[in-house]
């Protein structure tokens, strides 16, 4: 793409410009061009100043993958607003933190979600609800009814007249463009701010070693309030593309099928995503020939997923990946040329982004020597939301600690051996033992509990707690586990719940989760 501009949203404008009738956003509903999405971007971006977004404004976003997501999120960013975007599935009491910790003003959500969010403790400027008709009747259930705007579930308001001058105006490309909550290994969520800047850089870095171009087509099954997923939208604006949305993973070969109809020409998931197919569906009997490359990343994958992935859907090519939504998604890829010399490597630094392995001084490990993986580029993040403490512990002196363990060999590959943090990654998302252990602890039969990550050769990884009830208490496994589930997206519940009596703890009198793990993998 030869456009300068580090704004997603001009790069969607002068798409809209060269190619009009392009198709740009598509679900198994129907699609949307260019035009058409830029016509809904200006639209909204005018009906969101006039409701008093500005420059430096906070937006919660809980939408589901489609049209409304894209272009809201687009529109917040061309207003020079920052998309503070949220798991649709979070509770009240996580979003109600979040609105308070971003002092948003402003949100945009689903319909099917005002009934929850009528309870989140927080006073809205304007509330935007996505909802099948912009007019519905009443009564309706959602919170301050007379700060209501509704939009159409393909993304449009159309009874506003767009304003050009809604979408007008030089921003700061080291202005925050999002804000992405991601598990903290010290607790609750963290708010990540990518800037314009960050997203520009991940984003063309990206669109090289991919080789992206308009021809290009993605199938996405990834939520995009996911660094991973937002990514898949962001590299194929850019490149002026297409991305389809698909819900339908629950049936996998229903998604492998639509791949065919859609002609995409590249399919992104995590290692979740792979260990279903591989189980769920015969791959090599579908026609994909329209595949032209495949992508994943969100956690470690088996070796023999991975040569199986390679294989099925050959001759698409496999690309291996790696990153955090601190890197605004991608640090590193392994070409496929290097799959089978190179295999359970990560690879090495994407275009723009130097790697390093380093001690815990931050001074650089020889090969073949354990250490920590740090980072450097634009696509870094300047930080965490207000959280100066946890930005100085992974940032330092211009470099990304990214809290996993390492070695790269002569060839300047790296290989990942383990992890610093007390993050698990569960189907892909980053999850934080100590929010699960927190959450459990509220429970007021519960006097201590720990968490620790399984291996699961799913999901990759499992959390598995041990919990110490209080004198007397009466609570069980599925009673606890029912306390979360209300309380936490269902990934984040613990799969299995021990009772012990004690927890095992170090000289220092920590708890020792070598120990627990220990008991697990002992049986």
């Amino acid at each position: 793409m030869s456009s300068s501009s580090p704004f997603v949203f001009d790069w969607l404008f002068e798409h809209a410009e060269c190619q009009p009738h392009a198709p740009a956003v598509g679900t198994p509903a129907g699609w949307l061009s260019y035009q058409q999405l830029a016509e809904r971007v200006r639209r909204l971006a005018t009906a969101f100043r006039a409701a008093g977004m500005a420059a430096q404004s906070r937006v919660l976003v809980a939408l589901a993958n489609g049209p409304a997501a894209v272009a809201v999120s687009l529109a917040i960013q061309a207003v020079g607003a920052c998309a503070v975007e949220l798991d649709v599935d979070w509770g009240a009491d996580h979003v109600a933190a979040i609105a308070n910790q971003t002092e948003a003003e402003f949100a945009v959500i689903l319909g099917r979600n005002a009934l929850l969010w009528s309870q989140v403790r927080h006073t809205w400027t304007r509330l935007f609800i996505v909802h099948p008709s912009t007019q519905p009747e009443p009564p309706y259930e959602a919170p301050q009814r007379e700060a209501l705007a509704w939009i159409s579930e393909d993304g449009d308001m159309p009874d506003v007249h767009a304003d050009k001058s809604a979408v007008e105006g030089i921003l700061d490309p080291d202005t925050p463009a999002l804000l992405v909550y991601t598990s903290g290994s010290t607790g609750g969520p963290r708010g990540v701010i990518q800037t314009h800047k960050n997203i520009s850089a991940n984003t063309r870095s990206i669109c090289q070693y991919l080789e992206l171009g308009p021809q290009d087509r993605v199938m996405s099954i990834l939520p995009l309030y996911y660094c991973y997923g937002k990514s898949l939208l962001q590299t194929h604006l850019c490149a002026g593309g297409s991305i389809f949305f698909d819900h339908r993973f629950t049936y996998p070969h229903v998604v492998m099928e639509a791949i065919r109809e859609q002609r995409c020409t590249g399919f992104a998931g995590v290692p979740l995503t792979f260990e279903l197919l591989k189980r769920l569906v015969n791959v090599t009997s579908l026609d994909l020939s329209t595949l032209r490359y495949v992508t994943q990343a969100g956690g470690g994958m088996q070796p023999e997923t991975i040569r199986w992935a390679r294989e099925a859907f050959a001759p698409a090519r496999l690309y291996v990946m790696y990153g955090q939504t601190e890197a605004t998604a991608r640090l590193s890829y392994l070409p496929p040329e290097c799959a089978v010399e190179k295999e359970g490597s990560i690879g090495r630094g994407i275009p723009g982004v130097e790697l390093q392995i380093v001690d815990q001084d931050g001074v650089p490990c020889a090969d073949g020597v354990r250490g920590q993986v740090v980072a450097r580029g634009d696509n870094v993040t300047p930080g965490y939301f207000r959280d100066p403490e946890g930005t100085s512990e992974i940032l330092k002196d211009g470099w990304l600690w990214t809290g996993d363990l390492g070695h790269r060999d002569a060839d300047g590959f790296v290989f990942l051996s383990g992890r610093l943090k007390e993050i698990l990654k569960v189907g892909g998302h980053r999850v934080s033992a100590v929010e699960i252990e927190q959450e459990i602890c509220r429970h007021l039969d519960v006097q201590e509990a720990a968490v620790v990550g399984a291996p699961d050769d799913i999901e990759g990884e499992i959390p598995i707690a041990f919990v110490v009830a209080r004198p007397g208490a009466v609570v069980d496994g599925p009673a606890l586990r029912k306390f979360c589930r209300d309380r936490l997206p269902i990934y984040k519940v613990p799969k299995l719940v021990y009772f012990v009596s004690e927890l095992p703890r170090t000289g220092a009198g920590k708890v020792s989760k070598s120990e627990l793990r220990e008991k697990i993998n002992l049986g």
